[in-house]
């Protein structure tokens, strides 16, 4: 298939599906070439996966690649655990994740709904593990109703399907063959079947528009200074509030009007004890498959940059610092994770953040990952910072090298990859500054 935005061909994907004496094989292969932040990067991700046959998952194998940044993951479904194998510069992961029910892979969703009849009006519900996340997610699918579509210039009946996935909605049009014909999603990106010649031969691939402007709100007030704010009101419209995080912390979130006030960090404790911290705290403190605070290169840097006897405050000032000063800030197009930033010392802003995240935790310092929207130059963009437990929560945002962070900082989301999904709130939401910026 080729894949287009707006008409422009930026890559390609090839499904190939076969049965096999106990089930299903699926590979899924898919390149593109995007802009991100005005840089032009070409990704490829490979999906290969061992159905059940009734199409749910047995075992897969997961690649995504750019320039220096690879990530591989292997899995396979035992009763009710995914024992997941994970890969990164230098990093070599396994965990067990405990399934709610029997899941199924994105790829080979269109499979299973047109095994279980295409009608119109039909409905169907699918758990499907998402390997960028390493999360189990919801898929609806519900089937429109018949479509006339023109397909490699000739008019097709088509069956035409809806899947809300994380809070967004993705179409597909399926021909009366069974194969995927079209789709359409999120930012102007869509997918149209092809032969393969013209799919790896025809149009040439050009960048995709910059995501991160196509993907950003324009702001009703300029703002000359953020750094100097201490408190923002902004109207939010458009999005399901109950797929948000936006009341708590320093946030307050009533009737569509958000209030950020920025944190005071002079009466902070000087020190904390660890053994009476909460169960949220200690979760916080604990590595993970893409936060590998246990690894002998973050535990010895993190020794390096701050001393046992600092002040948590202290301790938290230097490893923003020293992320703030260490690592380049250039959009790569990744899964991240604390290692493969240490190594290549790149990154945009989902890079600083883990590689915070892993030397505070193998600091002492319980942290999480926040995603949300940021101010710069006129509008708001996608943005990644960290929260820090010194005795209460704080923000801190390394690429910008600031603590507290900035209020234009609004959180959508905080905690776990899975949480940090920003799918539900792309091309719908809508602000609107309503307060005299204070300073």
């Amino acid at each position: 298939m080729n894949i287009l935005q707006n008409g422009r061909k930026i890559g390609s994907s090839h499904t190939t599906f076969f049965k096999r004496k106990k089930g299903y094989l699926l590979k899924e292969t898919l390149y593109m070439r995007l802009n991100t932040m005005g840089l032009v990067q070409d990704i490829s991700l490979t999906t290969s996966g061992r159905l059940n046959p009734d199409f749910t998952l047995a075992s897969f194998d997961f690649e995504i690649s750019s320039g220096r940044f690879r990530f591989a993951a292997q899995g396979a479904v035992s009763g009710d655990i995914l024992s997941v194998k994970t890969h990164s510069l230098g990093s070599t992961r396994k965990t067990d994740i405990k399934l709610k029910e029997r899941i199924y892979v994105a790829a080979g969703i269109v499979e299973a709904v047109r095994g279980a009849g295409l009608e119109p009006g039909g409905e169907f519900t699918f758990q499907v593990f998402d390997p960028v996340t390493m999360g189990q997610e919801t898929v609806n699918v519900r089937v429109l109703g018949k479509e006339e579509i023109l397909n490699m210039g000739i008019k097709k009946t088509a069956k035409k399907v809806a899947m809300m996935f994380k809070g967004a909605t993705q179409l597909a049009w399926i021909g009366e063959n069974g194969e995927v014909l079209r789709e359409k999603g999120l930012l102007g990106i869509s997918l149209e079947k092809t032969t393969r010649e013209d799919a790896l031969f025809g149009l040439p691939v050009e960048s995709s528009q910059d995501l991160t402007k196509v993907a950003s709100i324009p702001s009703n007030v300029l703002i000359d200074d953020a750094g100097q704010l201490t408190r923002l009101e902004v109207e939010i419209d458009g999005i399901k509030y109950d797929h948000v995080n936006l009341d708590g912390g320093r946030q307050t979130f009533k009737d569509n009007l958000l209030s950020i006030h920025k944190e005071v960090l002079s009466d902070l404790p000087t020190l904390f004890d660890v053994q009476k911290m909460g169960d949220i705290e200690r979760k916080f403190l604990k590595p993970t498959l893409f936060i590998q605070s246990d690894h002998p290169k973050i535990r010895n840097l993190a020794k390096k940059i701050v001393s046992t006897n600092d002040e948590p405050l202290e301790k938290a000032k230097k490893l923003v610092s020293w992320v703030h000063k260490n690592i380049e800030k250039r959009p790569v197009l990744s899964l991240p994770d604390a290692i493969t930033t240490l190594e290549n010392g790149v990154g945009d802003c989902n890079e600083h953040a883990v590689l915070l995240a892993a030397l505070a935790r193998a600091s002492g310092i319980p942290v999480m990952v926040e995603a949300g929207l940021v101010y710069l130059n006129g509008r708001f963009y996608y943005h990644a910072w960290n929260l820090l437990y010194l005795g209460r929560w704080i923000t801190a945002d390394s690429l910008f090298g600031q603590m507290p962070a900035d209020v234009t900082h609004i959180r959508f989301s905080s905690g776990t990859r899975q949480q940090l999904d920003m799918m539900n709130i792309i091309g719908k939401i809508k602000l609107k500054i309503r307060n005299d910026l204070a300073f």
